[in-house]
């Protein structure tokens, strides 16, 4: 096992293996939120209209592909259901608060 590779988790043998993998998957996961919370900036920056952050229709079509998704990948729908209804949440608040920010600095 090197620096940054992991053991598929099928093959690993000591707790030290399943932790490193877990570690490396939440750096990806992390740096994965980061960028799509980057795409709640640019949101933010180019929707005309504070009324338009909020948007439950796309919130149910994202919803939709994450079941759709996580059904074709193995994960427990109601699991991901979950994540991503607490995830598109907190990036709403997050966009609001960008959206906000720009038009009182700007």
């Amino acid at each position: 096992m090197n620096d940054r590779s992991r053991t598929p988790p099928a093959d690993c043998r000591t707790m030290a293996e399943v932790r490193f993998g877990v570690d490396r998957l939440d750096e990806e996961i992390v740096a994965l939120i980061g960028e799509r919370f980057r795409y709640m900036d640019a949101a933010a920056r180019i929707k005309p209209e504070r009324g338009h952050v909020r948007d439950e229709g796309r919130k149910a079509q994202v919803l939709a592909n994450v079941a759709r998704r996580a059904e074709a990948a193995d994960v427990p729908r109601a699991v991901a259901a979950d994540l991503y209804e607490r995830l598109i949440e907190a990036s709403i608040a997050y966009e609001f608060d960008r959206f906000d920010s720009l038009r009182k600095d700007g």
